[in-house]
């Protein structure tokens, strides 16, 4: 920077000593001196970050600016090589028959030039005395034509460029049109502008934003934290309080510190003088709203505004004289709006001196408005919430104050010493040029006029400049303003949980209330509808009794049976109550049905007698008693397993075992853990004791969050059962209604509420299709909505001069619309009601709207009137009528959520309008007050005073805007003459309040801004330039970012992600992406084949890919020229081509022998580029048997579809195009919800200036003649291009054209009021609101795909490594696996979604059990298990919402429960598998022993001839019994004490069948009596899940105490395992 200054002292030295010349390109070393201003920068902003932060911020912005660059460059780059082989040159033009080559001038071309068509067929044809000749082939430079076409590559990115800055496209499109066919032209501009404009250039926003997002969190210690507003009449001091400390305590400013009185201190203080002081700032801005020009011989100083602004100045001095002697001057400047005051008093009152009146100081009479921002709370909060942290706002208006500086400066020292180039060559000029850049306006022109005046060599090195200049100033800078206004709506984090918990109970509230049609029944008496029973005995008289009560007591059994049949965790949450008890204890209700009252018993399965009644009693105790105890077993079992997952968490077992970092699963696994066992509370007391200081503060933090835990679950169970009562107490509401009032719910108060025929009504209305798409509305509505289509398809063709009353077909749409819709609507009201019924027809504003064009529609069909004069009533009938295709909002419930999103967040949209009108009309004030009756002049130049001006002259026409053709000497333009009219300026003037707010609103849609200005300064003064462009760069910079900061935040607020905190936001773009990740279908690398595998390996190289992408791009610059067949260059590039297809089908070649066909057709990128491949193949053959102009089309085509696979082939265009094409599709009914609302006033359009004359923008291109060429031009206004002057056109009153006052459509005027309504509203509502919701889809979208890792809860690392390992569980590519499989699938992932065995075994069977329990044991889809993975990767408290957050819980704890269930039942097996084992074994040699005794007993006893056969038999039992036990279960000693033979008895399993009794599975089956010592035999029968295992088992002399022993035991033994603290247990733990 020194040496910079250095060279230009030097520079100016030799310019002052007449060296150089001040004017020479010499100047252009001073380019480098503006930059000294970021030194600025740098004292300014005083980062107290650290600098490698502040690297990194501003690294990570750049390099996702630089990625979005490069994608706009790709769609540039696209759209240049279609323009390129679409349209070629726009060189042919209509010139004079008698032109010659090398002598064209401005006489011999159209007025205005048109261009035109060298085919017959396509095209504009010229006039007779025209020709169509290309001027280039006259010998035109191409300098003289223009730098805008397509002639080649370089040349089509700039003019596409040109035309997505919606700066001039349209007339691109008109000179596309005349010279080539008109769909061509069309189809490529229009889906240009919907692209390039609309979406892929408000990624920048996107990422503007999300950046800002990021550096407004790192610096917010210095622009200041968010903070609701505060009184700015208080303020806090820290106060001693009795105790001794220290508080903060409010102070009051307005406390009386002055001198006055206590009487007017009180009225200063009141509401009423505060009040009364608004309502006087109220009359004074009406007084100066109303000023008005009354010509030059009135003398304006001392009229009655004049005076009535020296009362008002007086009256508010007085009220600040007042102010300050209550306050005291000190107490009164405290306050900021005081100061304000105080401003506006002194200004205001030098502003009324005679020589100071209607000067600059107006600005502070005008100013007086804001001080009306006080009346209303709701704008002053709205109002600080923008503006209240101003460091942000302020440091970026300083900031590109400071830009337009430095690039005015660069501009002049690169410009000034060019020659016919008057826009740089002062400081204001430049400035006023770069500032034109800014905001779009014209800069189109100024960038032409530099080019042409720099020359064709230094062309592309200037238009560079611009566009990179234009790029950061439009795309960048005015996104920085759009995030700072958003950053200014958000909220703070911790308040965004309590709004959502505000918002649910003001949701519970609003459910609870019926509508008021609804609630107008409750204002008449109560008629309860009564049943009268007749089939009774006569003996008594029986009562009618409520139909209500009667249905509740004939269904009270099944209540009782629900109630009985489910097991509550307590009692209190019991739904059964007491009068249903004592039901039940009755058993009996009245049978309507039968012939006489019954008496019958709940049980069915019992006797029909009254004894029945006590076995129920009985049998409901016996059920209560096993309830209950299946209860505290339950319980019971959840309290251990909580106090031993406690306990090993406390006890450290995991200690000793090497330090690993845990998934992101295992830490979420034991947050979730701990934090359940911290809201049961488990043994805390107990444990805590005999523990250390550091343990203790443990435990007190752990009772802490168990407190905000339980107060966490207590606020949401109170939402979710304050919601439930609320839909509750509504259900009962419409019950009551129903009961009590006769015509409630009867359809027009005659159709009965069960009546056949609105049962009939129902199904026909309520039928639909199962499908998802056509399942989206009703049969009727789709029968609706075709006819409403082909009723909008009649109107398209009706015009001015084919009337829908004059044409019969036309009728007859007409005809068949009303019909269908008096049908449907017939149907509807009687299925549904009108308007008092809960479902009525008319319950919202789309059923309001549907009888209002049902109404129009009826009535003018029956009018249809012959002769419509304009401005009447039958026209506005026929305008009316134009609301039709509104009809489809009403009938697809999605549109209707696109209506809603445009509405509920009117009440910002409608401050921000307030405080935009409110800059206007201070503006306004001020222009009228300097302006009014300045404006006017001569429209012949040469004249300068008004008694000068009258006679003709002759006025030059302006031919083309796009050539540059010079004057020869004595040649003059053409023109002709015209009268001197001496009139203010045809669009604007400041005459009044009213044409100044037109004006400046036109001005702010940046339209005809540069007008005003040239205007302004040519006829006032060069110094009031400066209140336009002050107000365009606060209409600009703020008013319409504002506009854009507003409709995305009341979007975000609709979706309800305005009140989402970071890490809930977070999980919604995880969701969100994981649904459209998909499996990679990528087959494995074969190894047992080594030629497919080294393909394989080639195939999947880096460098490989590298390769074919730029053999792609390679291939794509052949379309750098058009492809034509006359032209010579075509044959080789078309050659070249035929080159990189055969390349291309190699790669497709390798690539299938690498992964076989069947695996290379798996992939949806290898499918296209197969179809890419194909076709090219098949163009080569066409080319070289053909080798037509219609090969050469198809071999264009080829080359721009493999042009679009570089996408998929770089990882950041890919995520950027899924932006912009999720973008598109979430946003497909916004789009379709605009061209609806252009249909209508497109239909409105034809009707009110179908016949209006052509004017400055009126033409044979746009005007309103046809609903085709309305549709043209209400898209043309969308893009804001020159739509002031089409409104101007259309408001064109007599003497200017012939009225008509019989029939609009022969008169050509137009409609001022009709075309101010239509215009101005409909350019608010499409281009300030529905484009906006545009960027608000693709800032969100934005943040799904292009996040970093450090904000992403799975990032691409872990989606990439979980579809690797997908591919290698799936391996039949289908898409889903087994449910079996997930386990594996499980064990090989790796990373941050590992499960640690070792650790986690708990978790990797709740995993797996959840995916049984939610498939049933089916096949599990890819976004199965990754949702599943997602949610147990998240801690589901802070990412999940409050509804969500229920469900999830729920499931968890059911799974809990259920895996907790199968883990007790897996350990009991286990034990009773050892236990049996040991039992085995001991009893083994006990037999053994006494079998022996036994043989020797009874030799003794008994003679030896007698044999005995049986203990043999028994033996041979019991060692096949011993053979088919499990050696496993004696390895381990797990069960102390075991079980022991007590008795001399012995049980043999031959005989355990006969004896045993069968039990209930899980019980113990037991001898029903004791045997003889010889013969008695004991089984014991374990039942555990459905399997039965039959053991010999030593015999006892009481068998049911000792089967009660060893159930003890297991039980004793199960409780000492589950408090271990050794790993040897937790191996039970799991069961894979």
């Amino acid at each position: 920077m020194v040496f910079c200054l250095w060279v230009s002292l030097v520079l100016q030295v030799f310019e002052i000593a007449e060296i150089v010349d001040q004017m020479s390109p010499w100047g252009m070393l001073r380019i480098p001196r503006p930059l000294i201003m970021i030194r600025a920068f740098r004292i300014y902003f005083r980062f107290e970050l650290p600098r490698t932060r502040i690297t990194n911020i501003l690294k990570r912005s750049g390099e996702q600016i630089w990625s979005v660059s490069i994608f706009l460059l790709f769609f540039l780059l696209l759209y240049g090589i279609l323009g390129v082989q679409m349209f070629g040159t726009f060189t042919y033009h209509c010139v004079t028959d008698d032109t010659q080559p090398g002598n064209v001038t401005w006489n011999n071309l159209a007025i205005p030039d048109t261009h035109c068509s060298r085919e017959l067929e396509e095209g504009y044809q010229c006039p007779p005395g025209f020709k169509c000749m290309d001027l280039e082939d006259l010998g035109l430079s191409r300098q003289e034509l223009g730098y805008s076409g397509f002639n080649e590559i370089g040349t089509s990115i700039f003019t596409v460029y040109e035309a997505a800055s919606q700066e001039g496209w349209v007339f691109l499109m008109y000179r596309a049109i005349d010279s080539f066919p008109r769909w061509r032209s069309y189809f490529y501009f229009i889906t240009l502008i919907f692209f390039l404009a609309w979406l892929v250039k408000n990624v920048f926003i996107a990422v503007i934003i999300e950046t800002f997002a990021e550096i407004r969190v790192q610096f917010q210690q210095m622009w200041g934290s968010r903070s609701s507003t505060t009184s700015t009449a208080t303020t806090q001091m820290f106060h001693e309080d009795a105790a001794g400390g220290w508080q903060l305590v409010a102070v009051d400013v307005n406390k009386p510190q002055g001198r006055a009185p206590a009487c007017l201190q009180k009225m200063m203080r009141s509401s009423v003088f505060h009040m009364f002081i608004l309502s006087m700032v109220a009359v004074d801005v009406i007084v100066a709203a109303s000023n008005y020009y009354k010509g030059e011989n009135f003398k304006r100083q001392y009229d009655e505004f004049y005076l009535a602004e020296v009362a008002f100045t007086v009256l508010f001095d007085l009220e600040a004289l007042l102010k300050i002697w209550c306050l005291g001057f000190t107490g009164y400047i405290s306050s900021s709006l005081h100061k304000f005051e105080l401003l506006l008093v002194i200004g205001t009152t030098l502003h009324i001196y005679p020589d100071l009146y209607h000067s600059q100081f107006t600005y502070f009479q005008v100013l007086r408005v804001v001080r009306l921002i006080k009346i209303s709370p709701a704008l002053e909060d709205f109002v600080y919430k923008i503006f209240g942290p101003g460091k942000k706002l302020g440091s970026l208006v300083v900031f590109t104050a400071s830009l337009l500086i430095v690039m005015s400066a660069i501009s002049l020292q690169m410009f000034c010493f060019v020659e016919e180039l008057d826009r740089f060559t002062t400081f204001p000029r430049a400035f006023m040029s770069m500032f034109q850049i800014l905001t779009q306006e014209g800069w189109v022109d100024v960038m032409d006029q530099t080019l042409n005046a720099v020359g064709h060599m230094w062309a592309p090195v200037v238009a560079i400049y611009f566009i990179l200049y234009h790029l950061f100033a439009t795309l960048i800078l005015l996104s920085l303003f759009v995030a700072v206004i958003l950053d200014n709506l958000e909220l703070d984090e911790d308040l965004k949980k309590l709004k959502q918990l505000k918002q649910s109970e003001a949701n519970a509230d609003t459910k609870e209330k019926l509508p008021l049609r609804l609630r107008i029944f409750e204002k008449f008496p109560n008629r309860p509808q009564m049943v009268k029973i007749s089939k009774l005995p006569s003996d008594f008289t029986v009562p009618k009794i409520r139909e209500s009560f009667m249905k509740q007591f004939i269904d009270r059994q099944q209540q009782d049976t629900s109630c009985l049949l489910r097991r509550l965790p307590s009692a209190s949450s019991s739904s059964c109550d007491h009068s249903k008890r004592s039901a039940i204890e009755e058993n009996r209700y009245i049978d309507q049905k039968g012939n006489q009252s019954t008496f019958l018993p709940c049980n069915e399965e019992m006797n029909k007698d009254l004894k029945a009644v006590s076995a129920t009693q009985l049998r409901k105790s016996v059920f209560s008693i096993r309830a209950r105890n299946l209860l505290e077993k339950e319980t019971a079992i959840n309290k251990i397993l909580r106090a031993c997952t406690r306990q090993r968490m406390l006890s450290g077992s995991f200690e000793g075992q090497p330090a690993k970092e845990r998934s992101i699963l295992s830490v979420q696994h034991h947050i979730r853990q701990e934090r359940r066992s911290l809201r049961h509370g488990s043994n805390s007391q107990r444990i805590s004791r005999g523990k250390s200081l550091e343990t203790l503060t443990q435990d007190h933090s752990n009772t802490v969050r168990y407190r905000n835990a339980q107060r966490e679950d207590s606020e949401i169970k109170m939402i979710q059962e304050k919601k439930e009562q609320a839909e509750m107490k509504r259900k009962v509401q419409e019950e009551e209604l129903r009961e009590n009032h006769p015509y409630f719910d009867k359809p027009l108060f005659i159709v009965g509420r069960e009546h056949r025929f609105r049962n009939f009504c129902r199904v026909v209305v309520r039928a639909r299709f199962n499908a998802d798409l056509l399942g989206l509305v009703t049969y009727l509505d789709w029968v609706m909505i075709i006819v409403t289509i082909c009723s909008c398809i009649s109107m398209m063709f009706e015009s001015p001069f084919r009337r829908v009353m004059h044409a019969p077909t036309l009728q007859i749409a007409e005809y068949v619309f009303v019909i269908f819709m008096s049908i449907e609507l017939n149907l509807k009201i009687m299925a549904d009601g009108l308007f008092f019924t809960p479902t009525a027809v008319i319950r919202d504003f789309g059923g309001v709207m549907d009888i209002f064009i049902y109404l129009v529609s009826l009535i003018f069909l029956c009018w249809m009137p012959q002769n419509v004069p304009a401005k009447s009533g039958a026209q506005l009938l026929m305008v009316l009528r134009c609301l039709r295709p509104l009809r489809i909002f009403k009938l697809v419930p999605q549109m209707r959520k696109v209506v809603r999103e445009l509405f509920s967040g009117f009440k910002e949209i409608f401050l921000v309008s307030i405080l935009l009108l409110t800059l206007m009309l201070v503006f306004a004030s001020f222009g009228v007050q300097l302006f009014a009756g300045k404006l006017a002049k001569c429209n012949d130049p040469h004249i300068i005073s008004r008694e000068d001006c009258h006679g003709i002259f002759r006025i030059n026409v302006s031919v083309s805007k796009n050539l540059n053709l010079k004057l020869r000497p004595g040649e003059k333009k053409p023109g002709f003459w015209v009268p001197r009219v001496w009139a203010n300026p045809r669009n604007f003037n400041f005459d009044n309040v009213g044409n100044a707010m037109l004006a400046l609103f036109e001005v702010l849609s940046l339209k005809g801004w540069v007008e005003v200005r040239d205007v302004i300064i040519h006829r006032v003064g060069p110094i009031h330039g400066i209140y336009i462009h002050v107000f365009v760069f606060l209409g600009c910079m703020i008013g319409l970012t504002l506009f854009v900061g507003v409709v995305i935040a009341n979007f975000n607020e609709n979706k309800g992600t305005a009140l989402l905190t970071v890490d809930q936001r977070r999980w919604e773009d995880l969701k969100s992406r994981l649904k459209i990740a998909q499996p990679l279908h990528l087959p494995p690398r074969p190894d047992n084949d080594g030629f497919r595998a080294k393909m394989y390996d080639i195939t999947q190289h880096p460098f490989f890919k590298r390769t074919i992408a730029v053999l792609v791009l390679a291939q794509s610059v052949l379309l750098s020229v058009k492809w034509d067949a006359a032209d010579p260059v075509t044959v080789p590039l078309a050659t070249m081509s035929v080159v990189f297809t055969f390349i291309f089908v190699l790669e497709v070649t390798m690539k299938i022998i690498a992964m076989s066909p069947s695996g290379f057709w798996q992939s949806r990128r290898n499918r296209y580029d197969l179809l890419v491949t194909s076709l090219g193949v098949i163009w080569v053959i066409l080319h070289f048997a053909l080798l037509n102009a219609y090969t050469y089309m198809m071999g264009a085509c080829v080359i721009v579809f493999r042009f679009f696979s570089i996408c998929g082939k770089h990882v950041t265009l890919k995520m950027l195009l899924l932006t912009v094409v999720v973008s598109m599709y979430k946003s497909f009914f916004i789009i379709v919800g605009m061209f609806l609302l252009l249909l209508c006033y497109a239909f409105a359009g034809v009707v009110l200036f179908g016949t209006v004359k052509y004017g400055e923008n009126i033409n044979r291109h746009a005007n309103f003649s046809s609903a085709g060429k309305a549709i043209t031009v209400l898209f043309r206004i969308v893009t804001g291009e020159d739509w002031n002057k089409i409104m101007h056109d259309c408001m064109v009153q007599p003497p200017f054209c012939t009225p008509d006052n019989s029939t609009y459509w022969k008169t050509d005027c137009g409609n001022y009021a009709g075309a101010l309504m239509y215009f101005c509203s409909f350019y608010v509502i499409i281009a300030y609101i529905m484009l906006n919701l545009l960027v608000a889809i693709i800032v969100e979208n934005f943040s799904l795909f292009y996040s970093t890792e450090e904000d992403q809860l799975l990032s691409y690392n872990d989606l990439r490594h979980f579809q690797i390992i997908w591919n290698m569980v799936d391996d039949k590519r289908e898409g889903v696996i087994p449910t079996f499989r997930v386990k594996f699938l499980l064990r090989l992932l790796r990373g941050r979604l590992e499960v640690d065995l070792d650790k986690d075994k708990l978790l990797f069977k709740h995993m797996c059990y959840e995916m049984e329990r939610l498939h049933n044991g089916g096949d599990v889809t890819f976004h199965d298990v990754l949702s599943m993975l997602s949610y147990r990767s998240v801690d589901i408290r802070k990412s999940l919402q409050l509804e969500e957050l229920l469900a999830r819980e729920q499931l968890e704890y059911t799974i809990e429960e259920e895996v907790a269930k199968q883990t007790i039942r897996m350990w009991l097996k286990k034990c009773l598998k050892r236990i049996r084992a040991k039992q085995q074994q001991s009893c083994s040699i006990i037999h053994s022993l006494r079998e022996s005794q036994q043989q020797e007993l009874s030799r003794f006893l008994n003679p030896p001839s007698i044999e005995t056969t049986q203990p043999s038999e028994d033996m041979n039992a019991i060692n096949q019994d011993n053979s088919a036990q499990p050696e496993t279960s004696s390895q381990q000693q797990l069960l102390s004490p075991t079980l022991s033979d007590r008795g001399g008895y012995r049980q043999d399993t031959g005989d355990a069948g006969r004896h045993c009794p069968q039990r209930k599975i899980g019980q113990w089956r037991l001898p029903s009596a004791p045997k003889p010592i010889s013969h008695s035999v004991s089984s014991v029968n374990l039942r555990f899940g459905g399997r039965s295992t039959v053991k010999s088992v030593a015999c006892k002399m009481n068998p049911m105490s000792d089967a009660a022993s060893c159930g003890s035991e297991v039980k004793k033994w199960w409780t000492r395992q589950l408090t271990v603290e050794s790993d040897e247990s937790g191996e039970d733990l799991l069961d894979i």
